[in-house]
């Protein structure tokens, strides 16, 4: 037996006041959506009403067709009634949402960028790495031996006392914070095949005072080439290529006689500064020599085969005077304002 209700004008009532309802109290369109369903769709009361009229005898087609038609039509049209309305209310609550008040003030907040000394970093890199040079890094927290021993430093020299170098407690674990970036040329010693030609850049950390021409924690680039028959002259084209690149073609180096334990002989390296703001002149830019036999020794390489060179330079003095920065505590304090000076580089 169909368990379909009997077409009859309670029942189709019925029906149509349990769609209504449903109809009136849908809150939103998709709630709207599932009254529709559970009220219009396959399953439904309505449907099953008309699909009762198949079995309806002839003689009363007629009557309870327009019965059910009518009662569908009911809930048709408080369907589609319900769903204007509700779309009204929706559109009218989304342009609230997104209305913009065009009198306002806007917002208007700085675009961040990356620092100058990044950029001028990745721009050094770049000039070594297109000389067929790898770039090496190293860990900022090192070793004493990396960071003196192995570079022939002395027990007794000024660098490692604690007014210089910051050492990590318990000190008997012989941790510094680095003080240059030559402990990553032992490490490339030890872990490379020769020959070497390697970049290493990173920041280093001293105990200086923090002032206009000093910094705790800078940046340094330092150069390392090991291979048969190097020599000063290697050394000095290398530099020129460098300088000439970064300052303009009429740049060039010179070198002075000086002393590190790391280089012999060794050299302070001086840079001629072709558009120097007052005027061109020599400036003092870094360190270098040829690497000192001991060191060779101590990373397990035949002075009596190889030789190389070295040097080393401050990336924060090279962009105060490649760009005349005064004062090189504004590279440390992180104002946007400084680096928009530089071009706002993503």
């Amino acid at each position: 037996m169909s368990d379909a209700p009997e077409i009859t004008p309670a029942a189709v009532d019925a029906a149509v006041e349990a769609a209504l309802q449903a109809i009136a109290a849908a809150a939103d369109s998709a709630a709207l959506k599932e009254a529709r369903a559970a009220h219009t769709a396959e399953g439904s009361a309505l449907a099953r009403l008309n699909a009762q009229m198949r079995d309806v005898e002839p003689a009363r087609k007629a009557e309870l067709g327009k019965l059910v038609g009518q009662a569908r039509g009911r809930v048709t049209e408080a369907l589609a009634a319900r769903e204007e309305e509700l779309g009204r209310a929706e559109t009218a609550a989304r342009l609230e949402a997104e209305r913009v008040d065009v009198t306002a003030i806007a917002e208007r907040g700085r675009i961040g960028a990356r620092h100058p000394l990044t950029l001028l970093q990745e721009e050094i890199a770049d000039i070594f790495v297109g000389m067929g040079w790898e770039i090496a890094e190293g860990p900022e927290l090192e070793h004493e031996w990396f960071n003196f021993d192995a570079l022939n430093f002395d027990q007794d020299h000024p660098a490692r006392q604690m007014q210089d170098t910051f050492f990590v407690d318990p000190v008997d674990r012989h941790l510094v914070m680095r003080t240059h970036t030559s402990p990553v040329q032992v490490r490339s010693m030890l872990e490379r095949e020769l020959p070497i030609h390697v970049l290493c850049p990173g920041r280093v950390y001293r105990t200086d005072e923090y002032d206009a021409t000093h910094l705790p924690v800078f940046s340094q680039f330092e150069g390392l080439v090991i291979d048969r028959g190097i020599t000063m002259a290697h050394l000095k084209g290398t530099l020129d290529h460098a300088a000439r690149v970064l300052f303009g073609p009429e740049a060039k180096t010179r070198f002075r006689a000086n002393f590190f334990p790391f280089t012999e002989p060794s050299a302070e390296l001086d840079l001629w500064h072709p558009t120097f703001k007052g005027g061109a002149r020599w400036i003092e830019w870094g360190g270098c020599g040829m690497v000192n036999p001991n060191v060779l020794r101590a990373a397990g390489i035949d002075p009596e085969e190889y030789s190389g060179f070295a040097f080393g330079m401050g990336i924060e003095r090279t962009l105060m005077f490649r760009s005349d920065v005064q004062d090189m505590r504004d590279m440390a304090e992180g104002d946007v304002r400084f680096s928009e000076q530089f071009g706002m580089v993503v």
